[in-house]
């Protein structure tokens, strides 16, 4: 189509010029005189401009054409540009939405850290404050049994001396007071008479909570008592009697210093050494006593000391175990489990038996006890320690 557009003036030229130089012809045949002549001169410089006016009409044309291939390039150019547009703003309006949805994203998740930090923040806090609580607490624990413990040593020397009393009186074994201890250099803090022998029990309790040197402290007090046990009239069995919870901090139970022995014991084993010391009153010699009677007697005291050590073994060994157990609930049971465990232990209290002054224990008591606590042991067919050691029968006369 643009082709045949731009011959269609040179066409139309060639007509005009044919029938103007046909009609020039005919003209001719019938004019042949200078008018004639002169007409046909002006037509061809008619002609002339004519076809010069169509030169400058064509070339005219050629540069519409070319101007109307260039609004045609660059209306292409526009339809692709505008495609490419639309193109642009879809993609831009996508980008918009997602911006959206990640900036929605974000302050969800910015929300979400902000409760989560409060709530770490909080539990932190909490925690700090169960920490401090239950510090707060084992620092007052141990401060009431520090407390206790100091009272216990202050009083450990009037007790022993009471609990003598009370075992001599229930007994009636002479106990001799201070003034009347016949000897001077210093006067022991509980001495009684059995067969004209003075038997020493010396009260010792540590200066302060520090046990470090109390074991150091215990030797050299067994070799102070030399000034009791050089009189030939003192027994050379003397005692030392510590508060029963000094006792994991002791090695040494007995001392041999030479002329005499040195016993560490504490106020539970007093009655019952007491007791064994008093049985050899029963004869009016004690080199009357026959071999028999002899091995008994030591046979009860050697098992009273190999009880007592071993109960003080046993006592050291489970409170390690315990202390242990309860260090392991406080750092692997789980806080929900370890609150509740606190909460029941704050609920709970043991109730032992109260020790009233003036009131003895009677081993029938604890007879009967242990028999009752045997016949649960043998309804519940729980297996029973046997003792390896075994007496001798005494010979009846």
């Amino acid at each position: 189509m643009d082709f045949i557009l731009s011959i269609l003036p040179s066409i139309l030229f060639a007509v005009i010029v044919g029938f103007f130089i046909l009609y020039i012809s005919k003209k001719q045949k019938h004019l042949s005189n200078e008018p004639a002549y002169k007409e046909l001169e002006d037509l061809k410089l008619s002609a002339g401009i004519k076809d010069k006016e169509l030169i400058d009409k064509d070339h005219d044309i050629e540069l519409l054409n070319a101007k109307l291939n260039t609004f045609e390039e660059i209306k292409n150019k526009k339809i692709k540009i505008e495609t490419q547009l639309e193109n642009i703003i879809i993609d831009r309006n996508n980008l918009k939405t997602e911006n959206l949805e990640f900036k929605k994203d974000e302050e969800r998740r910015v929300n979400e850290s902000t409760k989560r930090i409060d709530a770490v923040n909080t539990l932190q806090k909490s925690l700090e404050n169960e920490i401090k609580r239950v510090n707060d607490e084992r620092v007052d624990e141990e401060r009431m049994r520090l407390e206790e413990m100091k009272d216990t040593w202050r009083n450990h020397e009037k007790d022993v001396e009471n609990y003598i009393r009370l075992i001599c009186k229930n007994n009636v074994i002479s106990y001799i007071e201070q003034n009347e201890f016949p000897y001077g250099g210093g006067k022991p803090d509980n001495t009684i008479e059995i067969l004209e022998q003075f038997i020493i029990f010396d009260a010792k309790s540590p200066a302060n909570e520090d046990l470090r040197n109390f074991p150091k402290y215990i030797k050299n007090q067994t070799e102070n008592l030399k000034k009791y046990a050089k009189h030939d009239n003192v027994k050379n069995d003397l005692f030392l009697v510590i508060p029963s919870n000094t006792l994991s901090v002791i090695k040494d139970f007995i001392y041999n210093i030479g002329d005499y022995n040195v016993y560490v014991i504490t106020k539970d084993s007093l009655e019952p050494i007491i007791l064994s010391l008093k049985k050899i009153e029963e004869y009016e010699f004690a080199d009357k006593l026959s071999p028999e009677e002899r091995d008994n007697i030591c046979r009860i005291i050697g098992k009273f000391a190999h009880t007592t050590k071993r109960r003080i073994q046993i006592d050291q060994f489970f409170a390690s175990e315990f202390l242990d157990i309860l260090q392991k609930c406080g750092t692997q049971l789980p806080r929900e489990i370890l609150k509740s465990v606190i909460d029941f232990e704050n609920n709970e209290k043991l109730n032992p038996p109260m020790e009233k002054r003036k009131k003895q224990i009677l081993t029938k008591d604890l007879i009967d006890r242990a028999n009752q606590i045997k016949k649960e042991i043998e309804l519940r067919e729980i297996p029973q320690i046997k003792a390896e050691i075994t007496f001798k029968k005494e010979n009846k006369k």
